[in-house]
C-alpha cells in the first residue's frame, strides 16, 4: 500500500462514490428496461427513449428550460462580473457593506422565500407571468453565485498586468476588455455553466413565477413522478447525465489544452531569457 492509502481511507472513499453514483447507475440501467415497472427488470429494450422523443409535453418543457437557462446564464454572468469587479477593484466606497450583503443574501435565502418575494413583485407590477418572469427570477439568485466565483478568481489575479497596460496608455475600459476579461475567462466559463445548471435544475422558484404555457422541465418531471416513476423519466435522466458528462469532458479538455499552452509559453519565455 502506498503512503496515505490506508484500507479504511479506501473503504470510505469507495463508500462515498457508491453513495453518490450508485443511484445514477441504477437509473441508467433501468432506462433500458422493457417493462413499465422501474423496480422489476423485464428485459433490455431502448423503446422508452423513442417514447420520450415522441412526448410533446416533455420536449416542449425541455426546450423552454434550455432557453430560460441560456438567457439566465448569459445575463447573470454579465451582472455577476460587474458586481464582482466592483467589490474586487473599487476598494472602499459608500454603501459597500450594503451592496455586499445584497449580493450574498440570495445565496442563503430559502427558495420558497425567493419565489414568494418575486411572485409578489410581479403581482404588484401587474406583470403577466411566463417565460420572462421565470428568467428574471432565476437571474436574481444566479448572479450571486457568479459574483462569488468571479470575485474569488479576481482576488488571485496579478494586478501588475493591468497596471502595466494602463502605464502604456491603455484606458481602463480597454484594459478591462483586453487584459482582465481574458484572465477571468476560466472563471467566467465555470460561472456560466453553474448558472445554467442552477436554472435548469430549479423547481421551487419556477413554480411560483410560472404562468400558463411556461412549464419548465423540472415542473413536468415533478408532476409525473408524483404519480409514480415511469421508464420515460429514467430515459430523460440518462440523457441529462450524458449531456452533463459530455460538457464536463469538453470543458476539461479545453482547460487542459490551455494550461499546456500556458506552460509551453512560459518555458519558451524562460529559454529566451
Amino acid at each position: 500500500m502506498r503512503k496515505g492509502l490506508h484500507p479504511v481511507t479506501i473503504a470510505m472513499l469507495l463508500f462515498g462514490f457508491a453513495f453518490l453514483y450508485a443511484p445514477i447507475v441504477i437509473l441508467i440501467i433501468f432506462s433500458f428496461n422493457e417493462g413499465k415497472l422501474v423496480s422489476v427488470w423485464s428485459g433490455f429494450s431502448p423503446k422508452w427513449y423513442g417514447e420520450l422523443l415522441r412526448d410533446p409535453q416533455i420536449l416542449s418543457a425541455a426546450w423552454m428550460s434550455l432557453k430560460i437557462a441560456a438567457m439566465n446564464a448569459s445575463v447573470a454572468t454579465v451582472l455577476g462580473l460587474f458586481g464582482a469587479y466592483a467589490l474586487g477593484r473599487f476598494g472602499a466606497f459608500k454603501g459597500r457593506t450594503l451592496f455586499t450583503g445584497m449580493m450574498t443574501a440570495p445565496l442563503v435565502m430559502p427558495d420558497v422565500i425567493t419565489g414568494l418575494a418575486t411572485l409578489l413583485l410581479f403581482v404588484g407590477l401587474a406583470w403577466q407571468r411566463g417565460m420572462s418572469t421565470i428568467t428574471i427570477a432565476h437571474i436574481t439568485f444566479s448572479m450571486c453565485f457568479v459574483a462569488v466565483i468571479v470575485r474569488a478568481r479576481l482576488s488571485s489575479l496579478d494586478q501588475s498586468l493591468e497596471e502595466a497596460a494602463m502605464d502604456l496608455g491603455a484606458r481602463p475600459a480597454k484594459t478591462f476588455l483586453l487584459i482582465t476579461i481574458p484572465m477571468l475567462a476560466p472563471a467566467l466559463v465555470a460561472a456560466w455553466l453553474l448558472a445554467f445548471t442552477l436554472s435548469l435544475d430549479d423547481l421551487v422558484i419556477a413554480s411560483f413565477v410560472a404562468g400558463p404555457g411556461s412549464t419548465t422541465l423540472p415542473m413536468v418531471v415533478f408532476s409525473k413522478v408524483r404519480l409514480g416513476v415511469s421508464p420515460e423519466i429514467n430515459a430523460l435522466g440518462t440523457l441529462i447525465v450524458l449531456l452533463v458528462t459530455l460538457c464536463i469532458v469538453v470543458a476539461a479538455l479545453i482547460f487542459q489544452r490551455q494550461e499546456a499552452q500556458r506552460l509551453a509559453d512560459a518555458q519558451m519565455a524562460d529559454r529566451a531569457d
